[in-house]
């Protein structure tokens, strides 16, 4: 997967790339709350079963942001590509979603 020109990767290499320089630890973190309408909406669904698309929507908007963070993270420390990429989430509260996503910030170059 490429984030705007930045390698980011799930697997501990990059196939055609070797790792050049490992740069460290790197993090994107944001917390979400689905403001009352949307807790209203999710409330409703919840009650006759199925996808409650209020909160997909905001689970993948919060994935995207946290992406970013430490896709901007790892260019502060002039990494040009993330390995070993994971998300992790957890509640805050009812209504308050954590999202984490870290891995390892390298400089890469094509074989």
């Amino acid at each position: 997967m490429e984030v705007s020109e930045f390698i980011v990767a799930s697997c501990n290499h990059v196939p055609g790339y070797e790792v050049l320089e490992n740069r460290g630890f790197v993090y994107g973190l944001t917390v979400r709350s689905r403001g009352l309408g949307g807790q209203i909406g999710a409330g409703i669904r919840s009650v006759f079963g199925g996808e409650i698309k209020e909160y997909v929507k905001m689970m993948e908007q919060t994935r995207d942001e946290a992406l970013n963070r430490m896709v901007d993270h790892a260019k502060q420390m002039d990494a040009n590509a993330i390995i070993s990429v994971r998300f992790d989430s957890n509640d805050i509260s009812d209504i308050m979603q954590e999202i984490l996503a870290y891995g390892t910030a390298v400089i890469v170059q094509k074989k």
